[in-house]
């Protein structure tokens, strides 16, 4: 089993987009676990969401406390959130970012993977130059990192689930498959 821990901010789409995932991973033939953890529900308030995929059924019904992996679809959470609690070493950490990571303590023993899902988002009209709505980046950089599931499965639960601005989100997230950065690796070597 796989466990994926989302970080991201109220009105990013933080939520929706594990509920897109989950629906790409069940396209694929995988079973699938999404549930959201909201503290304060206002917009621009911290929100986690969580993701668990396996081959075979998932009995744990629990809260995910040692995720596997970590995306972050807002990087100013890695000041005032402890976003590694609990990741596994070895773990991925996947970065909305425009540059490198410069916090090498605090993602130290983790492979580092960043795309500017931001800017992405911003460029097809996704949302607004305060607001901008991350998520189909997100999704979209998402497989390029961790191999699962198929860009196209992502690509038709957008289709399917996303009510609005579709043909945008999709280039979103077919734009930022290809704009993923690997800086480190788990062992620590950079991958430029």
């Amino acid at each position: 089993m796989l466990q994926f821990r989302f970080h991201g901010r109220g009105g990013q789409g933080t939520v929706v987009a594990t509920i897109l995932l989950a629906k790409a991973f069940f396209k694929a033939g995988y079973y699938v676990q999404s549930f959201p953890l909201f503290g304060v529900e206002r917009r621009g308030a911290p929100v986690e969401a969580y993701l668990r995929v396996d081959r075979k059924k998932i009995l744990i019904r629990t809260n995910l406390y040692d995720p596997d992996h970590i995306i972050i679809l807002d990087p100013t959470l890695v000041s005032s959130v402890d976003v590694t609690r609990g990741l596994k070493k070895g773990g991925w950490i996947l970065l909305n970012s425009s540059d490198h990571p410069t916090n090498g303590g605090t993602f130290s023993g983790y492979g580092i993977a960043i795309v500017d899902a931001t800017r992405i988002a911003l460029k097809h009209g996704l949302g607004t130059r305060t607001h901008p709505i991350v998520n189909t980046a997100i999704l979209g950089a998402f497989p390029r990192v961790f191999d699962i599931p198929p860009l196209e499965t992502i690509i038709e639960a957008i289709y399917e689930e996303v009510p609005v601005k579709v043909e945008k989100n999709v280039e979103a997230a077919k734009e930022a498959y290809e704009s993923v950065k690997f800086y480190k690796t788990p062992m620590g070597k950079e991958a430029g």
